[in-house]
């Protein structure tokens, strides 16, 4: 059974599982890298080398933004173009997508490098955590290209039907990025410096693989040359379903500004780095949940694109009991262990410790409602209706938790911050399941007209199908 075949007859609970569980897994290593990293800076340099990558934290979620907007977009069409047989458009938004993963990375890098400090201060950088925050960023931004292309067109991989290369794609760069972060800090006592080389090496290694996997007749897409010169229709489209989980990104390095400015107003620079530290486990907790969603995606996208509504709602429903089991298991795991997780960040700090588990207590109060919120967001962006898939992505992150970051800590100080985000999850939540209800009422009523115009036809039309038209092609 070919890539094609496969999308179309296969189980759905089968498929999912082989598309989601490399993707988890992936971007599951993904974070432990992250939060490894993270526990290599706090251990081996302090707590205020903690507190200059919370600091740097939005900047880094802006490349991934950027990332998003082309990789996320141009993935959902590739999926949909597939689906509707149409491989040379498909191979037309991959050639545009990896030419701006990357020339808006470095238009981005070049604007940064010009006015770090003012940024860096804009961002929470008190004159303690400024030279740590400066060190860093400067050298993620520019390795900031090679992060931009491996993680941009290592979705195209995924698209495509090849999940298992788009996790090995992750694995890679995690370990890579591990094994530098400690020989960097702990052998060679660079500090921050070493732990943003770490990163960055590690980005280039995985952007190498990425590209070699394009360029060696291994895809089923191919990168081709005319393809690259920008194309202002198949750009337009790209970003314009890429905008939710841009808009989502983007909203969350603004969110992320004004909570670092927020903390250290109320909570000064135990209180940055103790968002830091969250941000790690928060790292941890979500990336499985987006991987399932994001394993899902070609998925829906796919049949979607091939009119089989059916195994679009299927695939939806079991991706939703799925996550929801994910950040329900998370959940647990901060509730039983809250101590022992924050303890592997804080080097004994028991001030900085005492902060943080408070905190993770309440951040993360209602966590296990973001399985249904995740994967609904997504499933719009699979299904290409960007408008809908940005106001979700957007009603968590920037609508509800930001205005609610605003007011909140005027009446319960920083307590007022960590209550921001329960409170934000819980009213999405319900947004969203106003929007998947409708959705799904829409695709449950289409598949009943399909099937009653499929009643009037004869058996022996099966060759218009859309099983027989993949077959086909």
């Amino acid at each position: 059974m070919d890539r094609s075949e496969q999308m179309l007859e296969q189980s759905v609970g089968k498929l999912l599982w082989s598309f989601s569980l490399p993707t988890i897994v992936g971007m599951l290593v993904n974070s432990l890298y992250n939060v490894i990293a993270r526990i290599f800076v706090g251990r081996g340099i302090g707590f205020l080398a903690i507190a200059a990558t919370t600091v740097a934290f939005p900047i880094m979620i802006l490349l991934m933004a950027v990332s998003l907007l082309i990789g996320v977009g141009a993935t959902a069409l590739i999926s949909i173009k597939l689906g509707e047989q149409k491989k040379d458009e498909a191979e037309k938004v991959a050639g545009n997508a990896m030419t701006m993963l990357i020339l808006l990375p470095a238009i981005l890098s070049v604007l940064f490098l010009l006015f770090t400090e003012p940024i860096l201060i804009i961002f929470g950088a008190s004159a303690e955590v400024l030279p740590f925050a400066r060190d860093f960023t400067q050298i993620i931004m520019l390795g900031s290209v090679f992060g931009s292309v491996s993680m941009g067109m290592n979705n195209f991989i995924r698209a495509e039907g090849n999940p298992k290369m788009s996790m090995y794609t992750q694995i890679l760069g995690a370990v890579v990025s591990i094994a530098l972060n400690y020989v960097f800090i702990f052998k060679f006592h660079w500090g921050i410096k070493g732990s943003a080389l770490a990163i960055i090496l590690a980005q280039l290694v995985s952007a190498i693989w990425v590209l070699s996997y394009f360029f060696t007749g291994r895809s089923l897409i191919k990168i081709r040359w005319q393809n690259l010169k920008p194309s202002r229709p198949v750009l337009g489209s790209i970003m314009a379903i890429g905008f939710a989980p841009f808009a989502m990104q983007l909203a969350s390095s603004i969110q992320q500004l004004i909570l670092n400015k927020t903390l250290m107003f109320y909570g000064g620079d135990t209180a940055l780095a103790a968002i830091g530290i969250l941000m790690s486990i928060s790292t941890l907790l979500f990336m499985p949940v987006l991987g399932l969603s994001q394993g899902a995606q070609p998925i829906i996208g796919f049949n979607y694109g091939a009119g089989q509504y059916k195994r679009v709602r299927e695939t939806w429903k079991i991706a939703v009991l799925a996550g929801t089991g994910i950040a329900l298991a998370g959940f647990l795991a901060i509730n039983i262990w809250p101590v022992q997780l924050v303890e592997l960040f804080s080097k004994g700090d028991t001030a900085l410790t005492a902060m943080t588990v408070h905190a993770m207590i309440i951040f993360f109060a209602l966590l296990p409602v973001l399985g249904f919120q995740i994967t609904s967001s997504i499933y719009f962006q699979a299904v290409g209706k960007a408008k809908q898939a940005a106001v979700l992505s957007l009603s968590r992150q920037f609508l509800i938790f930001i205005p609610l970051l605003l007011i909140l800590p005027h009446f319960w100080g920083v307590d007022g911050v960590w209550r921001t985000a329960p409170i934000s999850d819980g009213l999405s939540a319900l947004l969203t399941a106003a929007f998947i209800y409708v959705e799904m009422k829409r695709l449950s009523l289409t598949n009943s007209e399909q099937g009653c115009e499929d009643g009037e036809e004869e058996s022996g039309s099966r060759e218009n199908s859309p099983v027989s038209r993949q077959k086909a092609w």
